[in-house]
């Protein structure tokens, strides 16, 4: 199921092609990686809304969960004054293709790269500013429980694929597909957060800690 009219969405992707980045050439090559690949990433829609969001913000720090080789954690180290981005992979070979990339691109002084289970590892840290969701659908609802009191209020969390192909529309959804209902359904009816679903790509969910 298309998310979006496939004509507007091919109009916002030509605006994304002729729009000015500073890091085209490696940009376009981590796209190619992934469509030869088949790697799932955030694509340029999704990163703008990353990159305008963290300037808006002006966060310290932000916690990436399921990083993979650094597509994502671009937008935001890019659009960070100072402070750190989290990446987390339970793959060294992602973490490894990021941290090159990262200092191809110049930005290896605002980022961790950290191997393993990526909630376990973000409980580690207090105070995120933005916390990204993009680890395995079924583990969404998991890691927003385990790290809430990690958020200070007015964070942001940001969690990707929450539309899923538009799936979560229909009846008798699949257990992933359930899983991802589930979250969004908590985010939406807790008090602690004040939450909207852009219906951009395949979904971006934006929530805001609020107590």
């Amino acid at each position: 199921m298309n998310i979006l009219n496939p004509q507007v969405e091919a109009y916002i992707e030509q605006l994304n092609r002729i729009a000015f980045i500073e890091d085209e050439e490696i940009l376009k090559e981590m796209e190619d990686y992934a469509h030869k690949n088949d790697f799932p990433i955030i694509d340029r829609t999704v990163g703008r809304l990353i990159y305008l969001i963290t300037k808006l913000k002006n966060p310290k720090l932000v916690v990436e969960l399921g990083s993979g080789y650094g597509y994502s954690a671009y937008y935001f180290a890019k659009a960070m004054n100072g402070g750190k981005v989290i990446l987390t992979d339970y793959q060294e070979r992602n973490l490894s293709m990021a941290k090159s990339y990262f200092e191809r691109f110049g930005l290896l002084d605002k980022a961790e790269f950290k191997v393993g289970n990526a909630i376990e590892i973000a409980k580690e840290y207090k105070d995120i500013d933005i916390l990204f969701l993009d680890l395995e659908k079924t583990k969404y609802l998991e890691a927003i429980l385990t790290l809430k009191d990690n958020l200070k209020v007015g964070s942001l969390v940001i969690a990707d694929n929450t539309l899923w192909y538009g799936k979560v529309a229909q009846d008798n959804p699949d257990d992933k597909t359930a899983k991802i209902k589930e979250f969004n359904e908590y985010m939406f009816k807790s008090k602690e957060f004040f939450s909207v679903l852009i219906p951009l790509r395949d979904g971006v969910l934006i929530s805001s800690k609020v107590e």
